[in-house]
Formats: structure tokens, sequence, C-alpha cells
């Protein structure tokens, strides 16, 4: 059985695709990182932002939206200033609002339950046989976009929210020749 072909043959990607990708994730910290990263990944390739994890986590101070919903002018300065990470200004100011909409959202629910119900509880599991069968949004990325932009959030259109689907294993989308397939699908 061979990985997903998207893994190719770069080592953080091999190793991003046999430990992380597709893992079911229920942590409301993790699952709003990754949404940010999501939103940072748009326009480039996400080997970009993988080489750049640790350093997001740093500048961003180990992605606490409870933190980030107090940061302001001088925060997005010294983020822009930043080397190690995308130095989007218009990302950078949606990380703060992002962070934002986290907290006023998460005052009657936790995040992981709002992005969780969306499948309820359970990973919905695909079984694609090749990459060409895999959407790059689906209706239920639409949904999920429309209500995260309802609350106040940016840089979460239905690409993006299908693909951060994926990441945390809200969808199963290993293709079923690889092996992971049937891992995550055990997690389940």
């Amino acid at each position: 059985m061979e990985r997903c072909g998207w893994a190719g043959s770069e080592p953080i990607y091999v190793s991003y695709h046999d430990t992380d990708w597709g893992v079911p994730e229920h942590d409301s910290r993790a699952l709003w990182e990754k949404l940010i990263l999501d939103g940072f990944q748009a326009g480039l390739s996400w080997i970009t932002i993988l080489k750049k994890r640790d350093n997001f986590r740093t500048a961003f101070e180990g992605f606490d939206p409870h933190v980030i919903a107090t940061w302001g002018d001088a925060e997005v300065g010294r983020l822009v200033q930043d080397a190690g990470i995308i130095r989007h200004r218009g990302k950078i100011e949606a990380t703060i609002s992002n962070a934002q909409a986290y907290v006023t959202l998460t005052q009657d629910q936790t995040f992981a339950d709002f992005c969780w119900g969306y499948v309820g509880g359970t990973p919905l599991q695909n079984r694609w046989t090749s990459l060409a069968e895999v959407p790059a949004e689906t209706d239920l990325s639409k949904q999920v976009s429309r209500d995260l932009k309802k609350a106040g959030f940016k840089f979460c259109g239905p690409t993006i929210v299908y693909a951060w689907m994926q990441a945390c294993g809200l969808i199963n989308d290993h293709l079923i020749t690889c092996p992971r397939h049937a891992d995550c699908a055990k997690l389940a």
C-alpha cells in the first residue's frame, strides 16, 4: 500500500502525513491553531506552513486564543517584522479577530463541540481511490465556512475549511490505498 500521493517524499511532509493529518483532533485550542494555520496557507503551499509551524507557535504564544484576543497594533507590528512566519498583515489581523470570535463563540460551548457537531461527533469516512476524486470543498465545508464567518471568523472559506476538516480528522480523506486510512478509521 502507498501513502496518499500528496505526501510526496519530503521528510516533513511524510512525517505530517503519517502522524498528524487525518487524526481526529478533539482539543479546542489545537483545532483553532490548525484553522489559523490553514488560513495562513491560503495562496501558498502547505509545506511552507509546515516548515514555519514552530515559528508560528512561538510568535503566536502557543496559539492561545484568549491571549491573542487581547492583542492590538503593537503585536501586529511585531509580527509583520517576524521573518519566521508569513508576514501578511491581513492574515495576522484576522488571527487576532478570529481569537476574539473564538472567545465569544466558546462562551456557550467548547470549540471542539462546535466543530465536531457538524459530523455528529464521529469522523466522516470517505473511500477515495485517487486524489482526483477528493473535492476541494463540499456542501458541509460551505456550511461550516458560513457559520464561522457569521461568528466573526476570517480566512475561512469553504476550501480552507475543507482542508482543515481533513487535517483535523473530522473527515478521513486518506485514500483507501493508503495505510493511514484504516489507522485513522480505527481512531474514529
